[in-house]
């Protein structure tokens, strides 16, 4: 099912107007379309404060992101850290004297790909979210290089999410007759992780749905190969489903057999 809501990448566009919190490429701030220069020392605390999504205590950001030299000096650094943002006119955290957060009115990107994931993976997508944006691919490397356990474990779960979705859209857009659209967005998939099957049987189901068996063929024994040598395992006879189901209903042309 289709509904008519808005758009994961409509959110950000929309917002273009106002203030936007740019965690893929960044964290970067833009202000009605211009971009701000965020200062150094105080990218990590814009990063703690978006990737938690709520209000936290000014104590726990502290010895979350200066966890050396004591309580004193944890609070006076992310004194400094608030300063520098606003003297750089970047005015998206919203502190008081035991919290922080973001304002209300902030933007944020890693927020719209949630919700895109969300609303596909649930069978809710709107029109726009049937587009296929090869820039879904920046939520597969949130902030790359930094290596904070808070930063990996919203890294792996927003990866996650991403490839699900990703799977799930390429479904959905096969049911709608749009196959050439749902390999593109099965490989997106699979270009991310080669290795994963469940990407790998997205774009089975989606060449079968264009008619293409040979690609369909083609593209098991790819992953088998691919499986062999690096793993040394063999793919799991669940993926031999779409590819049996897809030879039985165009010809007798044989499948390939699970190996022992």
């Amino acid at each position: 099912m289709v509904e008519a809501t808005e758009g994961a990448a409509g959110a950000a566009e929309g917002a273009a107007g106002g203030t936007v919190l740019h965690m893929f490429t960044g964290p970067t701030v833009t202000v009605d379309g211009r971009q701000r220069a965020v200062p150094e020392g105080s990218k990590r605390l814009l990063g703690y404060v978006a990737l938690h999504g709520r209000r936290i205590d000014r104590r726990q950001v502290a010895g979350a992101l200066w966890p050396d030299g004591g309580d004193d000096r944890a609070g006076g650094n992310l004194r400094s850290a608030l300063w520098r943002l606003r003297c750089a006119d970047i005015d998206v955290l919203d502190a008081d004297k035991w919290t922080l957060g973001l304002h209300e009115g902030v933007a944020v990107d890693i927020r719209d790909v949630h919700a895109w994931a969300e609303r596909v993976i649930n069978g809710v997508p709107g029109v726009e979210d049937l587009a296929v944006r090869p820039s879904w691919i920046d939520a597969l490397d949130l902030l790359p290089g930094w290596c904070e356990d808070w930063v990996l474990y919203e890294r792996e779960r927003l990866r996650q999410r991403t490839l699900h979705a990703l799977e799930s859209l390429s479904r959905r857009l096969a049911e709608a007759d749009r196959a050439a659209d749902a390999v593109d967005a099965a490989l997106l998939a699979v270009a991310a992780e080669p290795l994963r099957e469940s990407a790998q049987r997205a774009l089975i189901e989606a060449h079968i749905a264009e008619g293409n068996r040979a690609e369909a063929l083609r593209t098991y024994e790819t992953y088998r190969r691919l499986l062999r040598r690096e793993l040394n395992v063999e793919p799991s006879p669940a993926l031999l489903a779409p590819l049996r189901i897809g030879v039985r209903e165009h010809s007798r042309t044989p499948y390939p057999m699970a190996r022992a």
